[in-house]
């Protein structure tokens, strides 16, 4: 039987479906054993991952991971939606995380078919390669 070889970083992250700057603090916290290669990286067997995938396994669905091991996107806001307004061939989809709302347009198709309704909880990902910061003055 092969061995499996072991992962770096990233793809141990991918796996558990977190940001490469969380393996790396589990990392050098000492969260997650590694091998240390001679060049000074690391590498993780897939069995260390086996507790981080079974707790998150026991997790309710909007809280698992297991999504994000699905869909590329990492910038996943999960909240409740508020309105599904569909016109023709769109629909706005407004979802509120915390005292803040996410406006999305999105097909009239997609909306059905995901039977989106006031009240649902959803994720809204975030896949962009520009955010805009705006500098607010305090009131």
């Amino acid at each position: 039987m092969a061995t499996v070889p072991p992962l770096t970083p990233r793809e141990a992250a991918r796996m558990l479906g977190i940001s490469y700057p969380t393996i790396k603090q589990w990392i050098l916290s000492g969260k997650l054993p590694t091998a240390v290669t001679p060049g000074g990286h690391h590498r993780i067997e897939q069995a260390a991952l086996k507790p981080f995938l079974a707790t998150d396994k026991a997790k309710p669905t909007t809280e698992s991971r297991e999504r994000f091991r699905r869909v590329s996107g990492r910038n996943q806001l999960v909240g409740k939606i508020v309105s599904v307004r569909i016109e023709g061939l769109l629909a706005q989809v407004v979802i509120a995380i915390g005292d803040q709302h996410i406006n999305s347009i999105i097909t009239a198709d997609a909306a059905r078919d995901l039977d989106l309704k006031k009240g649902d909880t959803a994720a809204a990902l975030v896949k962009s390669t520009d955010v805009m910061i705006e500098r607010l003055e305090a009131y």
